[in-house]
């Protein structure tokens, strides 16, 4: 089956795995509300968080950063979301610019797809409003590279749900899941998920993941290059390996 088109996550797989969630936010309401109770606020804000992040292996639905935010307010019983609009809405997406840094290999392996006349996709689980990844892949010459770009935080669904996958598969006008490949660093979220959905999976292993899902992924890379003769390999097959 003749490959068409390559779709990638973004944290870990395109851009550099940053460990940093949202902590630093949440220091920030925790000072603004109650600075003598800051360590515990930031401690019950962080494990609501988390809390959202476990749903990857339970209900799979997506979220935004305003029903997270609200989800913490209901939690702790504090207006969450004012407190971060107060110190943190600007001053927090700044400080994250200089940490966030894409694979210097990215822009060149998706130019290289490109030139082969395979579309190129990104799909990214995120509670993250679009603007915000977007101000990175455009400040670093990929998102021109990408002829769709799919964030959780805008559907119904995260990864592994197999709707979050059909939704980048007809967003690049993908009808059969086997001409299209998935790259990911997760094993539960990027290869169980595009597998399930009829996709080929390729896995970038990530040091910083703790996931011990056993999967089978249709190939493993270390680097994004790696992906360009893998892709014409797969083009050049009858069928799926």
């Amino acid at each position: 089956m003749t490959v068409r088109a390559v779709v990638f996550d973004w944290g870990g797989t395109l851009s550099q795995f940053v460990r940093a969630e949202l902590v630093d936010a949440w220091r920030l309401v925790a000072r603004h509300l109650d600075p003598e109770q800051e360590e515990e606020i930031t401690a019950r804000l962080v494990r609501v968080e988390e809390d959202f992040w476990a749903t990857t292996a339970s209900h799979q639905r997506s979220a935004t950063l305003a029903a997270l935010l609200a989800e913490a307010t209901r939690v702790l019983g504090i207006d969450v979301a004012e407190a971060l609009l107060e110190e943190a809405a600007v001053r927090f997406l700044d400080a994250w610019t200089p940490h966030i840094r894409h694979d210097l290999d990215a822009a060149p392996t998706l130019a290289a797809l490109k030139a082969r006349g395979l579309s190129t996709g990104l799909l990214s689980n995120t509670h993250w409003p679009r603007a915000f990844h977007d101000r990175f892949l455009e400040r670093d010459g990929l998102a021109g590279l990408l002829d769709a770009r799919l964030y959780t935080s805008e559907m119904e669904f995260q990864k592994p749900h197999a709707s979050a996958f059909r939704a980048a598969l007809d967003s690049l006008g993908i009808d059969d899941p086997q001409e299209a490949v998935f790259v990911g660093d997760r094993p539960w979220d990027d290869i169980t998920g595009a597998q399930g959905a009829g996709m080929r999976a390729v896995l970038r292993p990530n040091p910083w993941i703790v996931d011990d899902t056993p999967v089978d992924p249709d190939a493993v890379i270390r680097s994004l290059p790696e992906l360009v003769p893998l892709v014409e390999h797969w083009g050049r097959t009858v069928s799926r390996a």
